[in-house]
């Protein structure tokens, strides 16, 4: 336990699966993923999306294989992409043979609508020749009409039964290297079937609210649905799904693990929402910063606020902080390391963070590569 054991999340303990070269589950970080939207048939496009959403800090992708012309292409993908690919296959079994053929790392399948359990048993035996982890995915739209009739509508005791079905047609084909999710647009139903899909089996579980929305109400719903679980120590991947470009599902994700202190990547700016008191203009500034230090993958936090009731305060817990001197005043405080430093004028202040930031990121950097030699 932590010495502040409020913060404290424990991990549901599950056994680990590899996406390529990526870990999943066990002790390994919690993996944040996209999807590209791109004709997959169009082979450099995909690959151009998929550049600017490893970019973004993701994980792993997952690329969409609905006929003959995306599985051909998926083989230069799969060449030119800097992160493993998640093919994902509805319908059509055959696609996810010619997948694992073309190289992807993980096949992604849904038990409503892949077909027979024959033909799961070939996809299976696909994956078993060319290295592939595969993940079962449930979705609330798209549950198998035999449970439906079950239970009248999608609930959290179908999908969990959906998902548990298909999980032993992988395990009686003697397959173990697997992930579940069962999303929903419902984060109510989203939660619940997680939660008691945890309790039932021990692989890694992707987490998702789907066809969450827009880039707005769906990152709340995610934030809410997904934080709610990834506080009660589930899920060891997510993808936050958006109507919007899948570079803003990254940010979103990390954005979500950084809330929870579960994963750091790039600058965590605090910032007030400004009033009165300001002693200078706290959003312009703020929206400025963030679009200039979007190129820092360095962890660290950056406190932005307005005036001195709660500046310094902020600016003791981050690694550089800037306090506003109060209406009317032109220059305010620069904290380091917690420390009252220097002052600035207002008119310097975005360079100058922008100066402090990147300075501190190399030094860092630097830090974490000498504690590196010294531990070989």
């Amino acid at each position: 336990m932590s010495v502040r054991p409020w913060r404290d999340i424990e991990r549901r303990k599950c056994r680990q699966i590899m996406v390529g070269d990526v870990p999943i589950g066990g002790d390994a970080p919690i993996a944040v993923q996209s999807m590209t939207n791109t004709l997959t048939s169009d082979a450099g496009a995909t690959i151009r999306q998929i550049n600017e959403i490893a970019e973004a800090g993701a994980d792993v992708v997952r690329v969409s294989c609905p006929d003959v012309d995306s599985t051909k292409a998926l083989k230069e993908i799969v060449k030119g992409s800097p992160i493993p690919i998640i093919a994902d296959i509805h319908f059509h079994y055959k696609r996810g043979i010619e997948a694992a053929e073309a190289g992807a790392a993980c096949l992604r399948i849904n038990p409503g609508n892949i077909g027979a359990e024959t033909r799961v048993r070939e996809v299976i035996q696909a994956a078993k020749d060319h290295g592939c982890s595969m993940r079962i995915g449930v979705n609330g739209g798209s549950l198998e009409k035999d449970l439906l009739e079950k239970y009248g509508e999608p609930c959290p005791e179908a999908m969990v039964e959906s998902a548990l079905d298909h999980a032993k047609i992988l395990q009686d084909n003697d397959f173990h290297e697997f992930k579940i999710s069962v999303k929903a647009s419902d984060v109510f139903l989203t939660v619940a079937a997680y939660h008691a899909l945890a309790e039932a089996i021990d692989c890694p579980l992707h987490l998702g609210v789907t066809e969450a929305g827009g880039l707005r109400i769906g990152s709340i719903k995610s934030a809410i649905g997904l934080g709610n679980l990834l506080w009660a120590g589930i899920g060891d991947t997510i993808r936050v799904s958006l109507s919007a470009d899948p570079v803003e599902e990254v940010k979103a994700g990390f954005d979500i693990l950084k809330s929870l202190n579960l994963r750091h990547r790039g600058v965590n700016v605090i910032s007030c929402p400004s009033c009165a008191r300001q002693g200078f203009n706290v959003i312009e500034t703020v929206e400025i910063l963030e679009e200039r230090l979007a190129h820092i993958t360095t962890p660290m936090t950056l406190s932005v606020i307005g005036c001195v009731v709660n500046g310094p305060g902020e600016a003791r817990e981050t690694d550089i902080g800037f306090t506003g001197g109060g209406a009317g005043k032109e220059h305010g405080m620069v904290y380091l390391g917690g420390e009252v430093d220097h002052r600035i004028d207002n008119s310097e202040l975005v360079d100058h963070l922008v100066e402090l930031v990147e300075k501190r990121a190399a030094e860092i950097e630097a830090e974490e590569a000498k504690q590196s030699v010294a531990a070989e």
